[in-house]
């Protein structure tokens, strides 16, 4: 460690993982190799509630190959207090439709999904219901929402603001269910080494935390983490899907303790991923805005109302945000719930932000043309000073700043602020803006990180973080060496592995923050204790310590997004011309990844405005499009011209980076930016989506 090292932050490095994926060499969690392994096929539920009363499985087990078929007959007893989407196999009863109520394992994967459609069950069915309605008799307040969030916020007298206000806003917004759909399938290879007595396990598994992963499994099986390993190094996407294991590992992990000690390779179906793998709650949102005529809010108020599972309650965070990004002395932010016969929502990219900032920035275009201003000054004009809801200053706030530049690149200035007036040919033209915030969420317990000395002058840093594809491989190694004050090539990066220190998950854009704050006080102490003459096998384990401005400051991301859209007159068909997003992330670690980020997100809240809807069969309680050939995504040919770029800074609150959250930024305004450009585009104000063509046939 000489000190003169070139600094590694802030270089566009190309991905270290890179090579090893395009060529095949980076073996994902299927593709890991076990010796003479078994396959699983999972048994699906045939009704939406109800209970088992017989099962036959005598025909699939006469097939040849069949090794064992799994039912909660013979499975494994979990704790009966476990988290019940993973109490898998355990009795008769039935929750949504497509639940997995059992497998088969066999010598091959096709002889097991042939006979898993040999095996015969008979049901007891109850009345379901798989609806989302505002008016349901079942509405309720849940205790907390997503993260531990309180479940209402309410400041002042809002009913009083919105009566006195010179201009009002009250309108319904809805977003629909959506489901994930990252490139590589939920997989799991599970193996019990129960041979010693000790009953420990061994999972190649696709996630997004072995140590989430590993903590989460090990009271539902009733043994000590530590006897439970989970490795993945490499992770094909995942946008909040992968967070905690879902029904398919804990099937693997049952069969695998009933085959001798063989290893049970499993990987959902394109079709098992739309009911096993959580989804995006629908939502149904009020907004309702009162400001006086020069557009400065004093009311403000959102609610949202989603669907949970019966079985197991999630709600997203939908309106929390919103607490945040506003000026209004009479504010009320609040969350309700209906409990379903459906699968368990869950995370997906911006949980709560992406569909509640669809809502609340739809609600402030429509009260910029109701005051007659620009939505970019009507933005300027309700800046707070401070946090709204804490009072609490901000460590970076850079919002205006997005918004100026965001409009100087997009050339904003000149915009007709009629909507339904700019034409070329058959094609109707509108720009729309956005804003967009992430707040910095921390976890309890941190991550810890391990630094140690190699020959020739290298470091090997250990940490069980997980690269869902973002990057974090390249990002930990220029952190690593920055800290280390030697080149980005001496270091060595070992991640997705529970066997390595524990680290926090990869999700709520706060990986980095907890990871490269664990690698950061490593070097330090390594420094410390070892000085410039390191030997090898000198080594360190360190946590990362509490952050002191939690509570103190108020500490999120923000940006602002600007799209230009295209609506065919005679079809209703929209195309999006240009996205441009400019965004306040403090320090970039590397902009290369973190542009890819940025418009990955980007390209995600497109599909979500205008494309993604997953719709279900209210007789039957399934997904009717569960596949791709009908869950439309975009492609290449869908996006014309992206860009993202955002301003210099540094937020010394947030972690020693001075980094900012990157991964789910992108995606929170965009689909309200681009439900604000075609309205401008036609005049035809659209509150639900996705923005399909018929939604703007007059």
């Amino acid at each position: 460690m000489t000190g003169v090292a070139e600094r590694a932050i802030g270089a566009p490095l190309e991905r270290r993982d890179g090579p090893a994926k395009v060529t095949g060499r980076a073996a994902y969690a299927y593709e890991q190799p076990v010796v003479d392994p078994l396959y699983l096929f999972p048994l699906e539920a045939a009704v939406a509630r109800g209970r088992i009363t017989s099962i036959d499985t005598s025909e699939a087990e006469a097939v040849d190959g069949v090794v064992l078929v799994l039912t909660h007959r013979n499975a494994p007893r979990l704790a009966p207090d476990a988290d019940r989407e993973l109490w898998v196999c355990q009795d008769e009863e039935i929750h949504f439709r497509n639940q997995f109520i059992g497998a088969v394992v066999a010598e091959t994967s096709e002889a097991a999904r042939q006979a898993a459609g040999l095996v015969r069950v008979a049901y007891e069915e109850d009345a379901h219901d798989v609806v989302l309605r505002a008016d349901h008799p079942g509405l309720y307040a849940p205790e907390t929402v997503n993260a531990g969030i309180a479940t209402d916020s309410i400041f002042g007298d809002v009913e009083r603001a919105l009566a006195e206000a010179e201009v009002t806003v009250d309108q319904t917004y809805t977003t629909p269910m959506e489901h994930h759909n990252p490139m590589e399938p939920h997989t799991t290879v599970a193996a019990f080494h129960g041979e010693d007595g000790s009953g420990r396990f061994t999972l190649h598994d696709s996630n997004q935390g072995a140590t989430m992963i590993q903590s989460l499994l090990a009271p539902a099986l009733g043994v000590d983490p530590s006897r439970l390993r989970i490795i993945s190094p490499y992770v094909g996407g995942a946008f909040g899907s992968k967070a905690q294991p879902h029904p398919h590992v804990m099937l693997a992990v049952l069969a695998a303790q009933l085959t001798g000690g063989r290893a049970v390779k499993c990987a959902l179906t394109r079709r098992q991923t739309f009911t096993q793998a959580s989804h995006r709650s629908p939502s149904i949102q009020r907004v309702r805005l009162g400001a006086d005529r020069q557009g400065r809010l004093s009311a403000l108020a959102h609610g949202s109302i989603a669907q949970t599972a019966r079985f197991k309650e999630f709600v997203e965070q939908t309106t929390f945000a919103t607490r945040s990004m506003y000026a209004a002395e009479h504010r009320a932010t609040t969350h309700r719930a209906v409990a379903l016969d459906v699968s368990v929502p869950g995370i997906y990219r911006a949980p709560g932000e992406t569909p509640g900032f669809f809502a609340l920035e739809s609600a402030m275009d429509e009260l910029a043309l109701a005051c007659r201003l620009d939505p970019i000054e009507l933005r300027v004009r309700n800046e707070p000073t401070s946090d709204p809801e804490s009072g609490l200053p901000f460590s970076t706030r850079a919002y205006v700043a997005c918004l100026r530049e965001g409009a100087r690149r997009f050339r904003w200035e000149g915009r007709d602020p009629e909507p339904g007036v700019r034409r070329s040919g058959d094609w109707l033209i509108g720009t729309g803006v956005s804003g967009c915030v992430y707040p910095a969420y921390f976890l309890r317990g941190g991550s810890q990180a391990a630094v140690e000395a190699l020959p020739d002058g290298r470091y090997r840093v250990e940490l069980a973080a997980s690269d869902i594809g973002t990057g974090a491989w390249t990002a930990l190694a220029q952190i690593a060496a920055d800290a280390l004050t030697v080149p980005v090539a001496d270091v060595d990066m070992a991640i997705g592995d529970s066997a390595l220190p524990p680290a926090t998950l990869a999700g709520g854009s706060m990986g980095l923050t907890h990871w490269g704050t664990a690698i950061t006080e490593a070097a330090r102490v390594f420094r410390e204790r070892y000085g410039n003459g390191p030997s090898p096998g000198d080594r360190v384990v360190a946590t990362e310590p509490e952050n002191p401005h939690v509570g103190k400051v108020s500490m999120h991301a923000f940006g602002a997004q600007f799209a230009e859209v295209r609506v065919n007159a005679d079809t209703g068909e929209v195309r999006v011309s240009r996205m441009l997003g400019v965004y306040d992330l403090g320090r970039v670690v590397n902009p290369r990844t973190t542009r890819s980020q940025l418009i990955g997100g980007m390209i995600m809240g497109m599909s979500m405005a205008l494309h993604e809807e997953s719709v279900v069969d209210p007789r039957f309680g399934h997904v009717v499009n569960c596949d791709l050939a009908q869950y439309h995504i975009p492609t290449h040919a869908d996006v014309e011209e992206i860009e993202a770029v955002w301003l210099d800074g540094f937020d010394s609150c947030y972690n020693p980076m001075g980094a900012k959250g990157v991964g789910e930024t992108g995606i929170v305004g965009v689909a309200a930016a681009l439900a604000n450009a075609a309205h401008h585009a036609t005049g035809i104000r659209v509150r639900a989506l996705p923005l399909t063509p018929d939604r703007f046939l007059r």
